[in-house]
């Protein structure tokens, strides 16, 4: 990948789904690595941006705060019945805000695929690659 660029993609893993996020720049990054979480349940093009959450977390690595992020908005949709399909991030430090847009999940019009139950630390990485581009990856148990 050539810095500027970003992606957002499944890997395939057993039974379970590896995501991986790249951009310019770590924030980009996670934000794509959210939305390739997103695109394990549903088509993320498909969610309409009726409602905003804001994320909040903390942790001492960036491989860790990846952890926190991803299972944070795993934690949402469970809780608010909902899935998600915009997102930004902001990373200072050890601390990272996040906003997801979304909208109460729809099984006749989603038609998710999977249900997430958390990130794991399995494949879980964040680092600067060669050329300048940022990766943020790790399996998801579903």
């Amino acid at each position: 990948m050539v810095a500027g660029e970003t992606l957002a993609e499944t890997l395939p893993h057993g039974a379970d789904i590896g995501v991986r996020g790249v951009g310019p720049t770590m924030d980009a990054a996670f934000e794509q690595a959210a939305l390739a979480l997103a695109s394990c349940i549903t088509v993320p093009s498909d969610i309409r941006e009726t409602a905003a959450i804001d994320i909040r977390c903390d942790a001492p690595s960036p491989d860790l705060l990846l952890f926190d992020w991803l299972n944070s908005l795993i934690y949402e949709m469970a809780l608010r019945h909902m899935v998600f399909g915009r997102f930004t991030v902001r990373i200072e430090g050890s601390g990272l805000s996040g906003r997801a847009w979304g909208e109460a999940i729809d099984a006749a019009r989603h038609a998710p695929a999977v249900e997430p139950k958390g990130a794991t630390l399995t494949a879980l990485k964040v680092e600067q690659q060669q050329g300048g581009a940022w990766l943020a990856q790790c399996v998801i148990d579903v």
